[in-house]
C-alpha cells in the first residue's frame, strides 16, 4: 500500500506565485504521507503565449531544478505534471512531463503526443501547435512504485497511448492536465474512468483549476481525481487549489486483471 496525492492548482503568468503555490501543494501532500506527489500539466506558467516559447527552459532550468531539491528534501516521488522545454524550433517548445525520484533525480520524461487544436466553440478555441511541438514517444518509467505511464491532458482522448502502456508494464496512469472548463464538465470524470476500466490500472490526474491570464484557455475544470482499476473514483479534490489523496495497492491491479483477463481476450 501506498499513498498517492494529486495537487490541484491554479498556474497563471506568476511564475513565482506558481512555484509558492505547488511548493504548498506538494508539502502538504508529503506531510499527509505520500509516496507519489503528482501535479498538473503547466504547472510552473500558464499565461500567455507570446511569452511562453521565450520562457521554455532545458531540464537543468530553474524549474526542474527547484523541483528536484523539494523532491530530494522531502523524499518522495515528485511527477512534474509538465513545464515549457526548448525544443530544436525558435518558434515552439515541448510540454514535457518529468518524473523525479526522492534523490532528485529525473527517472524519466514524456513530451506530450497529442497537441489541443480545436475549435469547439468561441469558449473552446486552442491551438497548441502554433507554440508546441509534438513528442513522438510514449513513456513507461519503472519505479519501486511500480510501473508508471505518462501522459498529458488531450491524450487522454486516445486510448491507444494508454493500451501501448499497459502492454509496456503500467499500473499507474497519471494525466495531469488543464482541461477547459467547457470540455471538463462533458468528458473528465467518464474519460479517466474508462481509461482505468479499460487498462484495469490506477489513473492519476491532477488538475489545473479556476481562472488564468493565458488569452486562450481562461478557465479550467479542477476535479483531480484517482481511479482504481475497477473504475473507482477513490480520491477527488475539492474546488480551487487542494489535494486529492488515495491509497493504490498494486495487488489491486493484479486481482482485476485475474478476474477479468482483457489482454488475453484482445481480438484487435
Amino acid at each position: 500500500m501506498m499513498l498517492a496525492a494529486a495537487v490541484q492548482m491554479t498556474s497563471t503568468s506568476d511564475v513565482e506565485r506558481n512555484f509558492a503555490q505547488l511548493e504548498d501543494g506538494v508539502r502538504r501532500a508529503a506531510r499527509a504521507g505520500a509516496a507519489l506527489i503528482t501535479t498538473p500539466e503547466a504547472c510552473n506558467y500558464l499565461g500567455p503565449h507570446s511569452e511562453k516559447v521565450r520562457r521554455a527552459e532545458s531540464l537543468n532550468g530553474p524549474t526542474i531544478t527547484r523541483l528536484a531539491a523539494l523532491a530530494r528534501e522531502l523524499s518522495v516521488h515528485l511527477l512534474v505534471g509538465s513545464f515549457n522545454e526548448k525544443s530544436d524550433e525558435p518558434d515552439r517548445c515541448y510540454n514535457t512531463s518529468v518524473l523525479l525520484s526522492p534523490q532528485g533525480e529525473v527517472l524519466g520524461t514524456y513530451r506530450k503526443m497529442h497537441l489541443f487544436d480545436v475549435d469547439h466553440s468561441a469558449a473552446v478555441r486552442f491551438l497548441e501547435s502554433k507554440t508546441c511541438k509534438a513528442g513522438d514517444q510514449p513513456a513507461v518509467i519503472e519505479t519501486p512504485l511500480g510501473k508508471i505511464g505518462l501522459a498529458i491532458c488531450y491524450d487522454l482522448r486516445f486510448p491507444e497511448l494508454f493500451r501501448w502502456q499497459v502492454d509496456h508494464g503500467a499500473e499507474i496512469l497519471c494525466v495531469p492536465s488543464a482541461f477547459t472548463a467547457t470540455t471538463g464538465a462533458a468528458h473528465w470524470h467518464a474519460l479517466l474512468r474508462a481509461r482505468a476500466i479499460e487498462c484495469q490500472a490506477y489513473v492519476i490526474a491532477p488538475g489545473q483549476v479556476g481562472d488564468h491570464d493565458d488569452e486562450g484557455l481562461r478557465a479550467t475544470y479542477g476535479h483531480s481525481l484517482i481511479v482504481d482499476p475497477w473504475g473507482v473514483v477513490i480520491g477527488e479534490a475539492s474546488d480551487g487549489p487542494s489535494l486529492a489523496l488515495a491509497e493504490l495497492d498494486l495487488n489491486r491491479v493484479r486481482e482485476v486483471r485475474r478476474a477479468m483477463p482483457l489482454a488475453q481476450h484482445r481480438r484487435l
